[in-house]
């Protein structure tokens, strides 16, 4: 875990910068930058974790796993999870690969599956893909839609912690105007890691 502490170009995030990623596909040829989204997180956390504890380790690697998720184009330019084993189950669904999460059209549409009727939704994963999800929530959140560890209840090799996530609706969201309002989320997640 001591390896989530951040890259040259990134405090919080891992596997960015360096010769370690000179030969990594990135989504749009450089690696992202997360200037604003960082700005967001720094003046609207609720907690600052000491360095080196498993707290901000947990929150980097989760940051460091949804870097990679949305801006490296191939599984095995990773270097946080290890694609071959990952499983990723949201609400009680059934566990998804990599391949499966791909198939869906990536991460949005993993994390916003909904047993909904197609009236009620405000977003329908199914008819989006990963480039149209991207681009309708970066749309809606320019500033960035960011990630803070509130709890984390049990340490290495079964992690369990709760998150907050974040964001202001400064943009549109498909077709309604830009609120301005804070849109926050709540949720527990559990990660099994091995041991480095």
């Amino acid at each position: 875990m001591e390896q989530y502490k951040g890259s040259d170009l990134d405090k919080y995030r891992s596997f960015m910068g360096a010769d370690s990623e000179k030969n990594t596909t990135w989504k749009y040829g450089t690696p992202p930058n997360f200037d604003a989204a960082n700005k967001l997180f720094e003046e609207g956390r609720t907690k600052i974790w000491p360095i080196g504890s498993l707290e901000e380790q947990v929150q980097n690697l989760v940051k460091t796993w949804e870097m990679e998720m949305f801006h490296k184009m191939k599984p095995e330019d990773f270097k946080s999870v290890d694609v071959t084993k990952l499983t990723l189950s949201v609400n009680g669904r059934k566990p998804l690969t990599q391949h499966d999460v791909a198939k869906m059209g990536g991460g949005y549409n993993m994390f916003l599956q909904t047993s909904f009727p197609e009236e009620l939704r405000l977003y329908n994963p199914e008819e989006e893909s990963v480039d149209t999800a991207h681009k309708i929530f970066t749309t809606t959140f320019p500033r960035g839609f960011v990630l803070e560890v509130l709890e984390v209840y049990s340490g290495p090799p079964i992690i369990a912690y709760k998150f907050r996530h974040w964001g202001y609706m400064d943009g549109p969201f498909k077709g309604h105007k830009p609120t301005n309002e804070l849109v926050e989320l709540f949720g527990v997640s559990i990660l099994k890691v091995e041991r480095a």
